[in-house]
């Protein structure tokens, strides 16, 4: 008896490593928002390690929550906890769909445009500047204690 097997070579199990990293992405704040009934979201502790180290977001801080804003239909909301919200998903939807079809199809696409360098470096200079930005406007709208009481330190 012959078997299938698709996981037959590297490439393509780190393609099917995409595909679960892309849905973990894309499931993990939809269950928050299911267990978010009491809109602890708003008030919990913050879980990344660099915001709980020194009371500042890291890059990406607050695109969990943009998720979840974004799932209950509050897209104002969404985009003030993090402007790349919505492009995760749509991101997300896109990775699972190409690579998909890359293990269906035994070809390539997108290469072209995933591995490109003027690409990386202008979503880079992007997000650094979206970052200064962020922490500029953090700064300015809070305190030193309330910083501090965003770290473990307080």
């Amino acid at each position: 008896m012959k078997s299938i097997n698709y996981i037959n070579s590297t490439k393509n199990k780190r393609k099917i490593y995409g595909i679960v990293g892309a849905i973990l992405v894309l499931v993990i704040p939809f269950l928050l928002m299911l267990f978010n009934a009491d809109n602890h979201l708003e008030t919990d502790q913050s879980l990344c390690p660099f915001k709980m180290a020194t009371g500042f977001p890291c890059p990406g801080c607050g695109i969990t929550k943009s998720l979840v804003y974004l799932y209950q239909g509050d897209f104002y909301k969404s985009i003030s906890y993090h402007v790349l919200g919505p492009f995760v998903i749509a991101f997300c939807l896109l990775s699972v769909a190409v690579l998909s079809l890359e293990i269906i199809t035994k070809r390539e696409y997108l290469n072209g445009i995933m591995y490109n360098k003027k690409l990386a470096y202008s979503l880079g200079f992007f997000l650094i500047t979206y970052h200064i930005i962020r922490l500029i406007l953090f700064i300015r709208n809070n305190s030193l204690d309330a910083i501090l009481k965003e770290s473990i330190w307080r």
